[in-house]
C-alpha cells in the first residue's frame, strides 16, 4: 500500500474544518519509501506543541504502514552534521543533505501556529511540508486548522474535545489531503 492509499484512508476518518494545501501534480508518491520527519517550528505559546504535533505525525505515518520513519534522534543528528540551524528557513541544498545522510526520499518539516483554548475549546493550527530530497523541492504543503467552540458546544452544551484530540485531528486531516492527488 503506498502513502496515497494510507491518507485516503485517514481522509476518510476525518471531517470539519477547510484545508488548504498544495500537491505538485507531476510528482509520483509512490516511490517514496522512508521519511524523516524533521522537528517542527513552535509559535504557539505551549512550550512543547511542535514536539507533541511532530510525534503524532510520526505516529500516523507508521500507523498507516505504508512508509518507514527514521529515528527522531537520528534525524537531529543528521541535521547537527549538515549544519541545519533552523527548521523553518531549509535550503534546497540542506534538504539534499539531510536526505543524504539519512537515505531518505523525503522529509517532513512544519510549524505549529496555535495550540491552546480559545474560549473553552482547544484550537490547533499546523502547516506542513514535504520535500523529496533528491531536488530538495517542496512536493507538498497544508495549513490545517481544528478546534475552537462550534454551535453544538456554544449552544448545545455539547462535549468539547480535548487537546490532545484536536491535535490528532488536524494532523489525520493534514496527512489526508495527500489522498485528494
Amino acid at each position: 500500500m503506498g502513502i496515497l492509499a494510507a491518507a485516503a484512508v485517514l481522509a476518510g476518518c476525518s471531517s470539519g474544518n477547510p484545508t488548504s494545501y498544495h500537491i505538485r501534480g507531476d510528482v509520483d508518491f509512490s516511490y517514496i519509501k522512508k521519511v524523516a520527519v524533521l522537528p517542527f517550528k513552535n509559535l504557539a505559546p505551549q512550550r512543547n506543541a511542535g514536539e507533541i504535533v511532530r510525534q503524532m505525525v510520526i505516529n500516523e505515518l507508521l500507523a498507516s504502514g505504508t512508509v518507514d520513519i527514521v529515528v527522531p534522534g537520528d534525524v537531529v543528528a543528521a541535521m547537527n552534521r549538515v549544519g541545519v540551524k533552523d527548521v523553518s528557513s531549509l535550503s534546497a541544498e540542506e534538504i539534499r543533505g539531510v536526505g543524504k545522510a539519512l537515505k531518505v526520499q523525503a522529509v517532513i518539516f512544519g510549524t505549529v501556529e496555535k495550540f491552546g483554548a480559545v474560549g473553552l475549546a482547544p484550537e490547533v493550527t499546523v502547516t506542513m511540508m514535504m520535500a523529496e530530497t533528491d531536488s530538495g523541492t517542496v512536493i507538498w504543503s497544508v495549513t490545517q486548522t481544528s478546534g475552537g467552540a462550534g454551535f453544538a458546544t456554544k449552544h448545545l452544551g455539547a462535549r468539547v474535545p480535548t487537546m490532545s484530540e484536536t491535535a490528532m485531528k488536524v494532523v489525520r486531516q493534514a496527512v489526508g489531503t495527500l489522498a485528494q492527488y
